[in-house]
């Protein structure tokens, strides 16, 4: 995609001073924290794989957030080196999420459609709200590239469990859900290979003088 070569040292590349920044990462912060604890009860209660594992994800965004808010303005290796613990994060949960939904998928229960395609739209919409506040700073360092990568999965991944609603309603299968959290799964560890291949290649092009002179 444009803008995500490592190193940028363009205008996007010091995003972190655009007003507004600080802002939008509050605001997505609270939303994360919020459908949270609404997706997480509504996963219970339906008993959906996909909705648990993307209430986990909310739960995760919100994590990351709050450590773009702690590194914005800092160096780009102090970011780089933020971003990179947020992609191995990533890659980490899509791991659990194909594992966990292997083993919910020997109960063999079939998920509430209703309740799955309620939350599924109010998820989609709050993170397609929160993916158009990021866009703008989509084309900056790893960690912002990495905030937007995070909304912009996440979007995907509301459709895709509205999808898996249908599909439960449609078939009376546990099936269509168990696809979707593993496509879910797929997309974190995707997005946290980008994060981390672009995370290594800015520390490896801006290091510091003192970790200049250390290496040698």
């Amino acid at each position: 995609m444009a803008g995500c070569c490592p190193g940028e040292t363009g205008p996007d590349a010091d995003a972190a001073f655009r007003p507004g920044w600080r802002l939008v990462l509050w605001t997505a912060l609270a939303l994360n924290v919020a459908m949270f604890a609404i997706e997480i009860g509504a996963g219970l209660a339906a008993g959906s794989a996909s909705l648990r594992a993307d209430a986990l994800d909310f739960l995760g965004d919100a994590a990351n957030y709050g450590i773009s808010l702690g590194v914005a303005g800092m160096a780009l290796s102090w970011r780089a080196r933020a971003a990179l613990v947020k992609g191995i994060t990533m890659f980490g949960f899509g791991l659990w999420v194909l594992a966990s939904t292997a083993w919910l998928a020997t109960t063999g229960n079939i998920p509430h459609a209703g309740i799955m395609s309620g939350i599924a739209i109010l998820a989609l919409a709050t993170n397609a709200g929160v993916a158009v506040m990021l866009s703008r700073f989509r084309g900056g360092d790893a960690n912002m590239r990495s905030v937007w990568i995070c909304s912009r999965n996440d979007a995907l991944g509301n459709l895709a469990v509205l999808l898996a609603a249908f599909g439960v309603f449609a078939t009376s299968t546990f099936w269509p859900d168990f696809v979707v959290a593993l496509v879910m799964g797929t997309l974190a560890i995707v997005g946290g290979g980008q994060v981390i291949r672009q995370a290594i290649g800015e520390l490896r092009h801006h290091r510091t003088p003192r970790e200049l002179v250390l290496r040698a």
